[in-house]
């Protein structure tokens, strides 16, 4: 009789055990960022993007984008390309994006609402900003291309992008 209640109460533990890995697995997976093309689905207030160390060139530096709650209905953006030293031409090419749904067989994807270039001629850094009036109840992100021209050398280019933050309705 007492080996019976051991072996009830000790698969009694080992079930409860057993239960409660589960749960935390669940729990771990619902609060899980998503990601949608290299951006994750935060909700965060800002976020940055820097083009990858590997990327570098013999004239480029490095890439850099962000995004940032401005205010009830606006966002604030802002890119830049940075060269190891002065050249020709500096360039950046800032897109802004807004998050779609997935609608019935339709992927979910980033769409484009804005873009604007600015150029730097005989100098090593270019930047620009920008802040824009947006709808609430959406995600938006930042992503930039970034260029730099020198000489008779090939253009080198690089890319940044950021996560996308939420305006909540």
């Amino acid at each position: 009789m007492k080996k019976r209640i051991i072996s009830m109460m000790v698969g009694l533990v080992i079930l409860c055990g057993v239960f409660s890995v589960s749960i935390t697995d669940v729990q771990a997976s619902e609060s899980e960022e998503k990601k949608v093309d290299g951006s994750y689905l935060t909700m965060e207030d800002s976020s940055k993007g820097t083009s990858s160390y590997r990327e570098r060139g013999k004239h480029m530096m490095t890439g850099e984008c962000s995004i940032s709650k401005a205010g009830r209905d606006e966002i604030y953006c802002y890119g830049s390309t940075t060269a190891n030293h002065e050249v020709d031409q500096a360039i950046v090419v800032v897109y802004v994006d807004r998050y779609h749904e997935a609608e019935g067989d339709r992927d979910a994807y980033w769409g484009q609402i804005d873009w604007w270039v600015e150029e730097a001629y005989n100098d090593y850094f270019v930047a620009t900003d920008k802040s824009l009036e947006v709808d609430r109840g959406y995600y938006y992100r930042v992503h930039a291309d970034h260029f730099v021209v020198e000489g008779d050398d090939p253009i080198e280019e690089t890319f940044s992008f950021t996560n996308g933050i939420y305006l909540p309705k």
